[in-house]
């Protein structure tokens, strides 16, 4: 591998445009490629860098808040998306909004100055092999360079998923309604059931049939439903249809009525710490509203918070558990790292902060120099572990939440002051690993 006085970050969203600027905060000369304007998909609108092609909200600014924290802990890192987003902060009361237009102009001119980075508008359609890269396409990676990221990971390894379940905390689950087994006590009680008679089945179907649903936008394509079945789609099928599948109580014995119930929906764990549950088989497309409002007709979940919604979307991501370590570096190919969405990190801010973590091991990665490894403890150190060491079957993206966080040493039962806590120890934890970054 030849190690050269630059490095190249492929995609300049978010992600990208973190990496390049981390890099050359370091004196290292970057080239940051960006398709645009030669080349867009159907999402893109602008010519600028940095583009927020959905939303233009960068949620809660509290550090009550998981978001919030990970704003702080950027900022600590010397966040361009953080700087341009609070420079350009639109009213959207506890939450931080931005002038999406100006943002992106904000951030392309901070780029389009520093001399130490090179802006390429051209596609990259082969990764390079010898030179220090970072990929940060997202999920609008182009198909030509999908094709070679295919041929690096192998096919398996490349998802295209349309559809996710709600992800809900394991705190407000009632455990007074729900059991715990395995269909036909096939290995241990891995599942939380919640239990359903024919009364309260009925009432959670007919809300469900009738629920919002969100609209999808022309550049997710049209055969999103032929390749994933949504939860609400299914129900529409017949008063049945849940109850012989996702739903099907079949093999699990209540013990509070002694016999299997007329239907149930089962929780599975998405972390070792047992502190987030999916709703195994829900993908959905329903409003996020509609979705808190349909927990609450599910037996133990009527007060469950959601931490990660289902949602429909065209998505590309690589399978980063066991191909990426930590340091978003490829296991196997040590010149190449990945950062954004592509990564399994979901939501605006994840995607900047592991562009912001590739970039500083990027850099000490050519100087030889031993890495920076984010505590787990800190929001960014926490999406990075969960990418590169989730060791479940259905690896799926996940957005910053407490759920990722390891659990205090001392428990708190009160929830607002031990989000305070985990708070506090993110931030002190990120201040105290920059002084090392420095």
């Amino acid at each position: 591998m030849i190690k050269r006085n630059y490095i190249n970050v492929i995609g300049a969203g978010l992600a990208g445009c973190e990496a390049a600027f981390a890099i050359a905060s370091f004196g290292i000369k970057v080239k940051l490629f960006d398709m645009k304007p030669t080349q867009r998909s159907a999402a893109h609108k602008s010519d600028y860098p940095a583009e927020l092609v959905c939303s233009n909200s960068f949620k809660a600014k509290s550090t009550g808040n998981a978001s919030g924290i990970l704003k702080e802990e950027m900022k600590i890192l010397s966040s361009i998306v953080m700087e341009s987003a609070y420079i350009n902060e639109v009213p959207a009361g506890g939450a931080l909004a931005v002038d999406r237009a100006q943002f992106s102009k904000y951030i392309f001119n901070i780029i389009n100055k520093n001399k130490k980075i090179e802006l390429v508008n051209r596609e990259v359609t082969e990764i390079p092999s010898e030179e220090i890269t970072i990929i940060a396409t997202g999920p609008l990676t182009s198909k030509r360079l999908a094709d070679r990221i295919i041929e690096l990971t192998g096919r398996d390894n490349l998802y295209f998923f349309d559809a996710a379940a709600p992800v809900v905390s394991a705190d407000l689950i009632n455990f007074n309604k729900v059991f715990k087994a395995s269909r036909y006590g096939k290995g241990s009680d891995d599942y939380i059931n919640c239990p359903m008679d024919r009364n309260q089945y009925s009432e959670f179907y007919n809300f469900l049939i009738n629920a919002e649903t969100s609209s999808l936008r022309k550049f997710e394509g049209v055969s999103i439903f032929e390749g994933c079945m949504p939860v609400e789609v299914m129900g529409k099928r017949g008063f049945d249809t849940l109850r012989f599948g996702p739903m099907k109580p079949v093999g699990l014995l209540d013990p509070a009525i002694g016999k299997e119930p007329f239907a149930v929906v089962q929780l599975r764990s998405e972390n070792k710490e047992n502190s987030m549950y999916n709703l195994v088989g829900f993908q959905t497309n329903l409003k996020f509203g509609e979705q808190k409002k349909l927990l609450t007709l599910i037996p133990g979940l009527e007060k469950a918070e959601i931490v990660r919604h289902g949602v429909m979307h065209r998505n590309t991501y690589i399978n980063s558990p066991g191909f990426l370590n930590k340091f978003l570096q490829v296991k196997e190919k040590p010149n190449l790292f990945f950062a954004g969405q592509i990564t399994g990190v979901e939501g605006y801010l994840e995607s900047a902060a592991t562009g912001i973590a590739a970039g500083i091991n990027s850099v000490r990665y050519l100087k030889s120099e031993k890495f920076i490894d984010l505590p787990n403890e800190t929001m960014i150190g926490s999406l990075c572990n969960y990418v590169s060491g989730y060791c479940g079957k259905n690896f799926q993206p996940m957005n910053a939440n407490f759920g990722i966080l390891p659990p205090l040493e001392k428990i708190i039962k009160n929830k607002k002051e031990r989000k305070t806590k985990m708070s506090c120890r993110a931030i002190e934890a990120m201040k105290v690993i920059s002084e090392e970054i420095i």
